[in-house]
């Protein structure tokens, strides 16, 4: 069991980034208005998580124009991914475990 929980990470300890992951997990790149749109989010509140995110380097940041509006959109490091992999795989040995 120990190890079992051990094995969670911290950094998605958070629903809201918990949701993020989940985002970028199944979208190659995702732009902050989606996020949060999706996770029904304010700006500030999204802006911390995601940058707590990006200080563990599990996402990458890609800033750009679409014309003349900035854009900017996130994607899940190979970091990342094998993080949130490992997180999900522990909470499935939880669920798996009998009392």
């Amino acid at each position: 069991m120990k190890k079992i929980i051990a094995n969670l990470n911290k950094a998605f300890d958070n629903k809201v980034r918990l949701g993020i992951m989940s985002m970028l997990m199944v979208n190659e790149w995702v732009d902050f208005k989606t996020l949060k749109e999706m996770l029904e989010l304010t700006d500030g509140r999204l802006a911390s998580h995601v940058k707590a995110l990006e200080e563990s380097e599990y996402l990458e940041i890609r800033k750009q124009f679409i014309g003349k509006r900035p854009n900017t959109s996130y994607k899940a490091t190979t970091l990342g991914r094998k993080a949130f992999s490992d997180h999900l795989d522990a909470l499935e040995a939880l669920l798996r475990l009998k009392g």
